[in-house]
């Protein structure tokens, strides 16, 4: 079992990153919900009802897209932060006209247990400084048989920009992030069954250093506890545009980024106690033991 908090991953710089993150979905965020929703057409399930996890920075049209697949089932907006919950109430706020017939997506600051038989999590883990304890609320929070569908940033992501810190002889330029296989070690061990773990790497390019900055800035900010400790000024700042428009430039003079993608999807079972000793079962999961009758011996 890997390390369930990641090492390079400033615990408290993460929290204050995800209080006062914009209270919007990033245009990669989107494109990655696209991709991911496409992979909808995998799953037979139907849920009867699904949440999204953080939606203002997973992306709202994503949401729409798989609300739209799914036309019959209401959906959760969960959203832990205050900023983001405020601005999820307004988006998701029915008009006055429609009030009477109810919303069909409800926002929420927590999950309660086994409340849905889907949960959609869009870009979320790899920014959280205790992603074990995030992957377990989740699997609580389904129900038995239901199934997640997360993304995240791979450690492949933005190894260009590393280098170029490393050349210059800065501190790290951000966080290593967790790989692909270590999500799923983590998947079983909060309990889920049959994860699938796939990837993709999309090559972003940008007009100039300025452009590419300020959608960096709007993606996270740099988590690593060896960043560095101080402000840094324009002199530092024109350093590094130059570094970017030199060791970035494609042959068409455009500054390119290469990010790799991890999708992953993985089911909640029906709980089996270890036979022999103490065993802890749910009550959700005692009632789906009982549902399903006293096995032949």
């Amino acid at each position: 079992m890997p390390d369930p908090r990641p090492p390079t991953l400033d615990p408290v710089a993460a929290a204050r990153w995800q209080a006062r993150a914009p209270a919007r979905s990033p245009w990669l965020h989107e494109e990655v919900g696209r991709r991911m929703q496409e992979r909808l057409e995998w799953i037979r399930l139907q849920p009867a009802r699904w949440a999204d996890w953080a939606p203002v920075r997973g992306g709202l049209q994503a949401h729409a897209l798989v609300a739209q697949r799914y036309a019959q089932a209401p959906s959760l907006a969960v959203e832990p932060q205050p900023r983001q919950r405020e601005a999820a109430l307004a988006h998701f706020a029915a008009p006055w006209w429609r009030r009477w017939g109810g919303a069909r997506t409800q926002v929420l600051d927590a999950l309660p247990d086994a409340s849905v038989q889907m949960l959609w999590a869009n870009m979320a883990l790899h920014f959280d400084p205790d992603p074990q304890a995030l992957i377990a609320s989740w699997h609580r929070a389904l129900q038995v048989d239901g199934f997640l569908m997360f993304s995240c940033l791979g450690p492949d992501s933005a190894r260009e920009l590393r280098r170029l810190y490393a050349a210059l002889g800065w501190p790290p330029a951000g966080p290593e992030f967790t790989d692909m296989h270590d999500w799923g070690d983590m998947l079983v061990h909060a309990g889920f069954a049959e994860p699938v773990m796939d990837m993709e790497r999309l090559t972003l390019t940008w007009s100039d250093a300025r452009a590419l900055l300020a959608e960096l800035r709007e993606l996270g900010a740099n988590l690593h506890p060896g960043r560095f400790a101080s402000l840094r000024g324009r002199r530092w700042r024109e350093r590094l545009e130059a570094g970017l428009t030199q060791g970035l430039a494609t042959s068409d003079g455009r500054l390119a980024l290469d990010l790799e993608i991890i999708y992953g999807h993985a089911l909640r079972p029906q709980a089996r106690p270890r036979v022999g000793g103490d065993a802890a079962v749910s009550l959700e999961d005692m009632r789906g033991l009982l549902r399903q009758g006293r096995p032949r011996g």
